[in-house]
């Protein structure tokens, strides 16, 4: 096994070499004379030295010197420091501790003690270093499972008003790098790198409010009449309502981006927008941007009554205050970037994956906080399932998810009390197969059907024939198979969201199946 590596740092030669001679059995053993050359031997990063003995009074740079450097530049939290003082002084000892020491050793060197403190000082730091790289996996597997929520949430909204489900995708990217872009030039408007995460988590909701908008007038082909747009502006409105009932996530902090996103924008910067008719700073900066995002990505998408547009055309409009007056400072940045927005988004219409990543905030916030990153994980980890759980409430859809090895569907526990019955339903239970929710055979076709999606097609939408708490209903499900990657990508499962067939759909449907057993779950 490879051995420890221990850095001792003091400016006494004697007492580097008595360490030394106790350790050097054991351990891989480095010496420094002062604090200068233990910073010099960690900046080269040629050894990675599990324990530090860490003398204070020290020429050149003493211990406390380099113990503010290390916690700087965050390595303190890869060294444990174990100080060697007999220093008794309470703001002596408290300072160090502060610093990040995690022990004391006193002359004389008692060989034993020494050899006990640095291996349970060694013990401490890998279990810490186990618990916080767990975390931060399962930190990564929630981010990729909340992705997958938003782009279910965005194949829900647009999928009812006729478009590609990439809109709210499209739209949650271009406000990211709007905003990252206006950080870099500004801070007058007060938003933090977490506030930027939130803002395009929330950006998916802008839209919300077009669930309570009758199909004929938001499907229209042609141009609305007077009343139909005058109905057609209410949904920003009501997707501000909706947030407004939701009870205890109301003071979430997403919660109020949505908000400020559902209600203002279409609001524009002379105040001749909607709702409210609010104008300039009035307007908070979350829907401002949004309202770019939006408005783009509505130029260079096909509508039902309308054609793409290229993307430097779409900008010219944007520019030239076609589509409304804008934030002068917002069509500066969109101008600025407009080279990388047009790559960026081609290659998310050519269904390129992006990587996971953590924003910066997360990390210097575990930096900061040794010996609470798993409380702070945890708080993260909820967070993120708070999130699934405003989708599920203001779509007033279920949500599952599919494992493999058993077949299993697990559902939320809201859509789980919403259908009547338990939250895990297993493939071929002998006792109650499938808990009585789908018609026989459905549950399986489910998932074999899931299992034959590809990784570069991994969405599918069926309808089935469902008991709904004793009741008979059309659902469509629609799921989104999860892909391990490399040249050979195997099935991982899937999640999914149920809803319900409405109206005229679902009778059309039931008079299919009537005239000849048409297969009711096809697509």
């Amino acid at each position: 096994m490879e051995r420890h590596k221990i850095l001792i740092v003091d400016d006494s030669q004697m007492n580097r070499e008595l360490l030394a001679d106790m350790l050097e059995d054991n351990f891989d053993v480095f010496e420094a004379a002062d604090g200068k050359e233990a910073y010099s031997a960690i900046l080269a990063g040629k050894h990675d030295f599990s324990v530090m003995l860490l003398d204070y009074i020290m020429p050149n740079m003493n211990g406390f010197e380099l113990l503010e450097i290390m916690n700087k530049k965050g390595w303190i939290q890869n060294i444990p420091v174990i100080m060697i003082s007999s220093e008794k002084d309470e703001t002596f000892v408290e300072k160090a501790y502060d610093l990040g020491v995690i022990d004391f050793i006193d002359r004389p060197f008692n060989e034993r003690i020494i050899k006990r403190r640095i291996m349970s000082t060694i013990s401490l730091s890998t279990r810490q270093k186990e618990l916080s790289n767990f975390a931060i996996s399962q930190f990564h597997e929630k981010a990729k499972d909340n992705t997958l929520m938003i782009n279910i949430l965005s194949h829900i909204v647009e999928f009812r008003n006729g478009e590609s489900g990439l809109h709210v995708v499209h739209v949650s990217m271009i406000t990211r790098m709007i905003l990252d872009h206006l950080l870099k030039k500004t801070k007058k408007y007060g938003i933090s790198e977490k506030d930027v995460s939130l803002i395009c988590s929330a950006s998916a909701l802008h839209d919300i409010g077009k669930i309570a908008i009758p199909d004929e007038i938001l499907n229209k082909p042609g141009r609305f009449t007077p009343e139909e747009f005058a109905i057609m502006k209410t949904h920003s409105m009501k997707g501000a309502e909706m947030l407004d009932e939701l009870g205890i996530y109301k003071d979430e902090p997403l919660v109020k981006f949505a908000y400020q996103i559902c209600r203002w924008h279409h609001e524009r910067w002379d105040g001749k927008g909607y709702p409210d008719g609010i104008a300039g700073e009035e307007i908070p900066i979350s829907a401002q941007v949004v309202a770019l995002a939006d408005v783009y990505d509505a130029l260079t998408s096909k509508r039902c009554y309308k054609d793409a547009l290229p993307h430097e055309k779409a900008v010219e409009m944007i520019l030239n205050g076609e589509c409304g007056a804008m934030n002068p400072e917002l069509l500066s940045a969109l101008s600025e970037i407009s080279d990388e927005l047009k790559n960026e988004l081609l290659k998310s219409s050519l269904g390129i994956q992006q990587e996971i990543e953590v924003p910066e905030e997360f990390d210097e916030e575990l930096d900061g906080h040794r010996f609470d990153r798993s409380r702070h994980l945890v708080d993260r980890l909820s967070q993120l399932q708070k999130k699934g759980e405003l989708i599920e409430t203001l779509t007033r859809h279920v949500m599952f998810e599919l494992d493999t090895n058993p077949d299993v569907m697990n559902l939320s526990p809201l859509a789980a009390e919403r259908l009547g019955i338990s939250q895990t339903i297993i493939r071929c239970a002998p006792d109650e197969p499938e808990s009585g929710l789908f018609a026989p055979g459905d549950f399986e076709l489910l998932i074999e059907r899931a299992k034959q999606t590809e990784p570069e097609k991994p969405f599918r939408e069926d309808k089935y024939l469902m008991n709904i708490k004793g009741q008979e209903r059309w659902m469509s499900i629609t799921t989104r198979s999860v892909w391990t990657e490399g040249a050979q990508p195997e099935y991982q499962g899937a999640v999914g969201i149920i809803r319900a067939v409405s109206g005229l759909h679902a009778k059309a449907e039931c008079e299919k199946v009537a005239r000849g057993g048409v297969e009711p779950c096809a697509n």
